[in-house]
């Protein structure tokens, strides 16, 4: 599976329990995470979309750091099989 299908069926499952999964741009502050999930009750995570059995560069490591330093949820996501536990852990929150 390619990273842009588990990226549409990651927009999907958001959409499905209420939620939003914008696209995440940065101009002038690479590496951050490919998208926001936004879900009810305020809860927010960020992910990182990848194919299967890769891994984000050096620079999207050091901003997932940042993120979670600064109390945010950040998750590699590289399989659809994931999602829900993704959503189940922000909601958790």
């Amino acid at each position: 599976m390619r990273e842009k299908q588990i990226e549409q069926k990651l927009v999907q499952e958001t959409r499905k329990c209420g939620g939003i999964c914008p696209k995440f741009t940065s101009p002038g502050f690479a590496g951050m995470p490919d998208r926001m999930m936004l879900l009810p009750g305020g809860k927010i995570g960020f992910v990182e979309v990848k194919a299967p059995g890769e891994n984000p560069r050096p620079l999207q490591m050091a901003r997932h750091r940042l993120l979670r330093r600064l109390g945010f949820k950040v998750y590699v996501l590289d399989g659809v099989e994931q999602i829900g536990g993704i959503i189940d852990e922000i909601q958790s929150t």
